[in-house]
């Protein structure tokens, strides 16, 4: 599944212990925490005092946007899977194995003396489906049948739980249709946003000078995508507004989307995708209102270039090297990437996007130690009963909301390292030497998966990560939690670790996956993961302002110049690092080592537990990512994860002696907490 918001359960044994087991205590061993600039103040900056030698001294790999931790350790992740790729791909495999599938799609993606002989041969028979469009009932057809590929123009479309019956899947629609990040690149005027509106053209102008259209044409058939673009995007939600739970849910009868929407014609559309369904849950109806009105009155001339360019686009990276360089030119402007990636870290992304599960019983054959799973679940455990007394000690909420709230809290579902059950991949056909045909076959077998979920009860065994990603999410729909292997690595998890490494670590990552079951979008959801009020009004009215209070705090944090956070934007993951670094240091005071005051390389648990969490988000990244980063992704920047929190949390004042005239330092009265 390529683009979806929906998830679902598994049942774990639980392992109740207040502290780590005999076996983890004998196998610890000592970790120092390296590079600490001892001669900056802790109170002043603490992601600089912990990681600030680190910052100043290491490199951005020319193929990165960014190094250090959080999302840019799935680079070594992926060099990783480049390895374990090469090896699988050079061997002699069993016919149908895991190995020979895996194998052979990377090896098809390494060839590219042959991807490169066929130049843009593989999509010419689209390009040639698009250019027979003769009417919009001729267009929504191949609209329906490009979806039913993943070649994604003008219909987002998926199947998922239903917001309101969490135990059945149906059909949802979502906004889509644009080239650039998000509807705001199209209509703000600063230069770096100038800048990639024009790199943005450049792009699709060269896709067509590619596909054989020469120069003035080009750039003429690039103004009409680029306008045909902006009026879609008019009627797009901004990322603000689509954290609106409830008014991004729409279910309607089909019948009655055929009389609003003619030129769409929704019985027709879902019919030629293969959903057989009376009804849709359409996300964002302004778009589709709009797009029922662009259909009538965009020709369709204009609209053949739109999909002929949204089609070139789509497959730009599995065609020919001019192809490839032409949609790296203009990801080096809005990233500031360097140099492209190596066409192995490509492919391992593209093995494990696409076959994820296959690559991934592979992968934790190798590298998940099977160990880790008991840690995991004794830092759970924990978390729950910590967080479980802190429910109990809220002086806002009243005693009945706290009773749904902590069974809310206990029926989450945990899993971890990898499935219970793997997904088969029988209907992909793989041939070692036809690259684009393995793509096809791949995204039409992945539609299909999901397709046959309509109308069908939630697999509450499903997962949607891989094991080898390193991610970790909650999952309002199903009430779970999700930590795959790829996370269960140093600097957020170590086996053999003391408590106050791990608690800072994936501690401080379990009580924020806990707390979007609280966030401002997650507290809306039941603990049967249907959106249900179980709130009293007062208590809800409470809790809003609580977040008011988050969004007014991270608003006024200014990242580059006068770029601030968007505090509206980022609440709920700002919400889930407040209370979550509150959770994971609650739970670690569980522990023995918690309880204790003994230095470990001259630094008290306490101390070592803050440190932990400031290595967690060691980042580094290039400023042009660093701007899209704050105008796109929900989450705050690295530095705002670890100043942010800690200058609300009465304990790490206590554990660095953290005093008024402290850079970080807040009035207690200004602290802000919601859990």
């Amino acid at each position: 599944m390529k683009k979806i918001l929906t998830l679902s359960i598994a049942a774990l044994i639980l392992f109740a212990c207040n502290s780590p087991s005999e076996k983890s205590e004998q196998t610890q061993k000592i970790i120092k925490i390296e590079d600490i600039d001892s001669t900056m103040n802790p109170g002043d900056n603490f992601f600089r005092y912990v990681n600030g030698i680190w910052y100043d001294s290491a490199t951005i790999p020319e193929t990165q946007a960014g190094v250090g931790a959080y999302r840019f350790m799935n680079y070594p992740q992926r060099l990783r899977l480049q390895n374990l790729l090469d090896s699988v791909s050079q061997t002699k495999n069993a016919e149908g194995s895991i190995e020979q599938m895996v194998g052979d799609f990377y090896a098809s993606g390494m060839d590219m003396e042959s991807i490169n002989q066929k130049g843009y041969e593989p999509i010419k028979p689209i390009l040639s489906k698009v250019e027979s469009i003769i009417d919009v009932p001729s267009l929504m057809n191949f609209v329906a049948e490009q979806s039913k590929m993943y070649n994604n123009t003008i219909v987002g479309f998926y199947v998922g739980p239903d917001d309101k019956n969490s135990k059945i899947n149906i059909a949802h629609a979502y906004q889509t249709g644009l080239g650039l990040p998000n509807r705001d690149y199209y209509f703000e005027n600063n230069s770096s946003t100038l800048g990639i509106q024009k790199a943005y053209k450049d792009y699709v102008t060269t896709l067509f000078e590619l596909s054989g259209v020469d120069e003035d044409e080009a750039k003429a058939f690039a103004k009409t995508v680029y306008e045909v673009e902006k009026n879609l995007a008019e009627s797009h939600r901004t990322r603000v507004e689509l954290r609106d739970v409830k008014a991004n849910y729409n279910k309607m009868a089909v019948a009655s989307l055929d009389e609003m929407h003619p030129n769409i014609a929704w019985s027709n559309l879902l019919n030629k995708m293969g959903a057989s369904t009376d009804s849709i849950d359409v996300g964002q109806p302004e778009f589709y209102n709009k797009l029922n009105e662009l259909l009538g009155s965009i020709s369709i001339e204009d609209w053949k270039v739109y999909l002929k360019a949204t089609t070139m686009r789509n497959y730009a990276a599995h065609l020919s090297k001019d192809f490839v360089d032409a949609e790296f030119a203009f990801t080096k402007v809005i990233s500031g990437q360097a140099i492209q990636k190596t066409r192995g870290e490509k492919m391992a992304s593209e093995v494990d996007n696409l076959l994820g599960e296959a690559l991934g019983q592979l992968y934790v054959k190798k590298y998940f130690p099977e160990s880790g799973k008991e840690r995991m679940l004794e830092l759970l455990e924990n978390a729950q009963k910590a967080y479980s007394n802190r429910i109990d000690n809220l002086e806002w909420m009243t005693d009945s909301t706290k009773v749904k709230a902590k069974e809310k809290l206990f029926s989450i579902t945990k899993k971890i390292g990898y499935p219970d059950e793997w997904r088969e991949y029988e209907s992909v056909e793989v041939k070692r030497n036809d690259y684009f045909a393995n793509i096809l076959s791949a995204s039409k077998a992945d539609y299909n998966y999901n397709l046959a979920k309509l109308g069908q009860p939630v697999n509450k065994k499903e997962w949607y990560t891989t094991p080898s990603t390193v991610t970790a999410y909650y999952n309002p729909s199903a009430n779970e939690i999700v930590f795959p292997a790829g996370i269960l690595q140093p600097p957020y998890f170590d086996y053999e670790a003391d408590d106050a490494l791990n608690y800072g670590g994936i501690g401080m990552v379990i009580g924020h996956e806990l707390t979007h079951s609280f966030d401002d979008q997650g507290a809306q959801f039941d603990k049967e993961g249907n959106v249900n009020n179980w709130w009293t009004k007062e208590d809800y009215e409470k809790f809003r302002a609580k977040t008011q209070d988050v969004i007014d705090l991270y608003s006024s944090f200014t990242v580059l110049d006068t770029l601030h956070i968007n505090g509206a934007m980022t609440v709920g993951e700002n919400t889930a690092d407040l209370s979550g670094l509150a959770v994971a240091y609650d739970a670690f005071k569980l522990t023995k080592q918690g309880q204790d005051t003994a230095k470990i390389d001259g630094f008290t648990p306490d101390q070592r537990f803050f440190m932990s969490l400031a290595r967690i988000w060691r980042v580094k990244m290039k400023e042009e990512y660093l701007r899209l980063w704050i105008k796109t992704n929900s989450h705050s920047p690295p530095m705002w994860r670890v100043n942010g929190p800690l200058m609300n949390t009465p304990a790490f004042y206590s554990a660095f002696d953290i005093k008024e005239g402290d850079e970080m330092y807040l009035a207690e009265e200004e602290r802000v907490a919601v859990w």
